[in-house]
């Protein structure tokens, strides 16, 4: 019964680090710069203050602009995924045509 117990802390264990370290953070907020070339974006999280992260290699930011609105997955100071916010990806109303 010792054994099973050990053995089954053994693989809970496992299981939380690796979780842990598979874990970023996914922040909304919006894009203020975009440096193609060094390879970083400044963000600001909905709320929050500007911060200047270092896009991961899986990264495509020919895709980001400044002024867009995103959902970004942060590890640190490392941008791992961005993509477009729920918000800004649905279809703009357009407004009723007013006159005769």
């Amino acid at each position: 019964m010792k054994k099973f117990a050990a053995v089954l802390a053994v693989v809970v264990l496992v299981v939380s680090l690796v979780s842990m370290v598979f874990a970023a953070d996914a922040v909304k907020g919006t894009i203020k710069s975009v440096d193609a070339k060094a390879g970083t974006v400044v963000f600001c999280a909905d709320g929050g203050k500007d911060v200047t992260l270092k896009a991961d290699k899986a990264v495509d930011l020919t895709k980001v602009n400044a002024g867009d609105k995103v959902e970004a997955s942060i590890d640190k100071d490392t941008l791992k995924e961005v993509k477009a916010s729920a918000a800004a990806a649905a279809p703009k109303k357009k407004a009723a045509a007013v006159g005769c």
